[in-house]
């Protein structure tokens, strides 16, 4: 349990989300801290997604030579090769109901909960994964990837990590460099993260948003 005192306050919350951007000139010599980088990592495994099913994969990609060829692959931007971390957010191909069963499985496995008392919920996911066609289905899942992409951007402002959310790439070439296909993923847009550089002109400018009295409405 989270103690009261060991949350953010809301207004480090608000600081550190008007102090994110999308960063464009990193430094490339600076690191994330190796329990910085893990605490991330755990912020995308814990993102929200529907039914709780996870229709994604994260793709952490550590090799510069790969690197170099993804940027080639991602309008040439410097990013891709700066950055110290560069997350490639997939979607689960084909998702059906063997990821329904593998899920089940894993609450079963966490909770220590008989497969009887998980009918119902297992029947009520299938019941929804089996009524989408396979566009619909994919458009679904892809759906949730954006909510981890959320995630990770939020969680990285409040670490003090830079990130980048990118779908300027061509995910046929990120699909093909990395393999994707056979792994039974498809590359739907990257996020690159590390610390921006002195000399990002971005970074000082004003960050533009409409009044919350615009945007929130309460009916």
């Amino acid at each position: 349990m989270i103690k009261e005192s060991d949350m953010m306050r809301k207004e480090e919350l608000v600081e550190a989300l008007g102090w994110r951007y999308a960063t464009k000139k990193f430094d490339a010599s600076r690191k994330i801290p190796a329990k910085t980088w893990s605490a991330l990592e755990q912020a995308l495994v814990l993102a929200p997604s529907s039914y709780g099913l996870q229709p994604w994969k994260f793709f952490v990609v550590d090799k510069p030579e790969l690197r170099k060829k993804l940027q080639a692959a991602s309008w040439g931007q410097s990013q891709i090769v700066d950055a110290d971390k560069l997350v490639v957010f997939a979607v689960k191909k084909d998702f059906g109901a063997a990821d329904v069963e593998r899920y089940v499985a894993r609450i079963a496995e966490v909770r220590k909960a008989p497969a009887a008392a998980l009918e119902d919920y297992k029947q009520r996911m299938l019941g929804s994964v089996n009524g989408k066609t396979k566009e619909t289905l994919h458009d679904w899942s892809a759906r949730q990837v954006y909510i981890a992409l959320g995630t990770f951007l939020t969680s990285a402002a409040a670490l003090g990590v830079d990130a980048c959310p990118m779908e300027g790439i061509d995910p046929a070439q990120y699909d093909a460099l990395l393999g994707l296909p056979a792994k039974g993923y498809h590359a739907l847009f990257v996020a690159t993260a590390g610390y921006r550089a002195a000399d990002d002109a971005y970074a000082s400018q004003a960050k533009v948003r409409f009044a919350v009295k615009d945007v929130v409405e309460h009916v």
